[in-house]
């Protein structure tokens, strides 16, 4: 249902045009041989994401440290404060991002992986780990 489609040739023909169009007017649809792609702002590809957050699952231990998981990516640590875990978490998540971007191909055509793209996609968005830390919902 894309209403307007743009032929790849004419993007590459005036792309500083595009740029500023994506930027300016928003997602732009464009089409190469077989291949259909969205080209988006990172600006806008934030809003996009926003409600792709993290849930943290928290148990404090018997020695009064707290140990937890997040819901969607299986990552678990431990730490003193729920501040210290979130942020130990947050760091895990973003070498997990990482990882993701530089091997896409693989975990985004893994099952148990796939739905994790928005949230990684929403991570890799973030400036700093506090930025990733503001995420985590306990």
């Amino acid at each position: 249902m894309m209403e307007t489609l743009l032929n790849a040739t004419d993007v590459r023909k005036d792309w500083g045009h595009f740029i500023d169009t994506v930027v300016r007017v928003g997602p732009q649809f464009v089409k190469r041989n077989r291949d259909t792609f969205v080209v988006v702002a990172s600006e806008h590809l934030r809003i996009l994401l926003a409600s792709y957050r993290l849930k943290l699952e928290v148990v404090q231990e018997e020695d009064g440290s707290f140990s937890g998981c997040l819901d969607v990516v299986d990552l678990v640590a431990n730490a003193s404060t729920i501040e210290d875990l979130k942020e130990e978490l947050a760091h895990q998540m973003v070498e997990y991002a990482n990882e993701y971007e530089d091997e896409f191909v693989l975990y985004f055509n893994a099952p148990n992986r796939r739905a994790h793209a928005p949230y990684v996609m929403n991570i890799l968005l973030q400036e700093t780990v506090s930025d990733v830390v503001d995420l985590i919902d306990a």
